[in-house]
This record gives C-alpha cells, structure tokens and sequence, in this order.
C-alpha cells in the first residue's frame, strides 16, 4: 500500500505536534520530536501499512518522546555543589528512584504495549474506547491488560513493603 507522506504530515502534524507538546512540556523539543516521527515514516513507508495512520502517528509519537525523556533522564548530569546543598533534591530524587524502580518491577512482566496501554488510560486520561482504538485492540484486550496489571502492580506493593518491615 502507498502511504503519501506529505498528506500524512498536512492532515496528522498537527495532532503528532500536540502529543509532543503535552509529553515534552517544550515547543523546540516537540518539534524536533514530531519531525524525527515524520522521518521514521519516510524511512519505513515501505513496510507500514496505511490503515490507521492517526493510530500509528500517534503510537510512533508518544514512542519517540517518551525515548526521548528516557535518554535525557539518564544523560543529565548534577553538580556535586547542588547535591550537597539540597537535601530536599536528595529526598525526592530517592523517591523516585524508588518510584522508577517500582514501575519497573511491574511493567517487567507485561508487553510494551501494556505501558503504552497504562500511559494512555492513566496519564492521558483517555476511556477505555479510545485506548483500543489507538493501540488497535478489544475494549475487554485493553481491560483484561490493565486488570493484570493492577495485579501486579498490587502484588509489587506488598513484596515492597514486607522488604520495608524486614530491613
């Protein structure tokens, strides 16, 4: 199937433009992020298929930017000064460390489009309907995949709290 790039990009920028804005909180960054979208399309027109190009622009867009939070969170460096002056930063940055690790823990187990799935009902706020239509599964897919995962997620919370209580 022949997928025009140009009419993707005048019919869907807009839409990939508004999720790198909400995701990456900056008008540069979500710029460079929905045209590296756009690139990605040009590079693989060949092997996607055309069906549901906002379903795919989206995925690819959220995909993009949130590798890109990723690689930021891991390159960004801290002066030893900062550090020493401000235990609240200390405080937090255990926190989420121990936040991260947490939700590592849980999304370990489950495909990477369950986290997409998480992402889309918690963070986005998007109904159940509107989740399986962007990652293109049931209604009961999308919440038998979040059911699984709050069971998880559950069971992680005691395994870490009985590791609190025995340290």
């Amino acid at each position: 199937m022949h997928i025009d790039v140009e009419q993707l990009y005048e019919t869907y920028g807009p839409m990939v433009l508004r999720r790198c804005r909400f995701l990456l909180k900056d008008e540069d960054k979500a710029l460079d992020a929905m045209q590296d979208v756009f690139v990605q399309v040009l590079k693989k027109k060949e092997q996607l298929n055309g069906t549901y190009p906002s379903s795919l622009l989206f995925t690819m867009a959220t995909n993009i930017c949130l590798n890109r939070i990723r690689y930021e969170k891991r390159h960004r460096t801290i002066s030893n000064e900062t550090v020493i002056e401000n235990k609240e930063f200390i405080d937090n940055f255990e926190k989420k460390l121990e936040a991260r690790d947490l939700l590592e823990r849980i999304f370990a187990s489950h495909k990477e489009s369950t986290r997409l799935i998480a992402f889309l009902h918690f963070v986005d706020g998007l109904t159940l309907e509107e989740v399986a239509r962007e990652v293109d599964l049931s209604v009961s897919g999308v919440r038998k995949r979040l059911r699984l995962l709050k069971q998880t997620a559950t069971k992680a919370l005691k395994e870490k709290s009985n590791e609190k209580k025995s340290a």
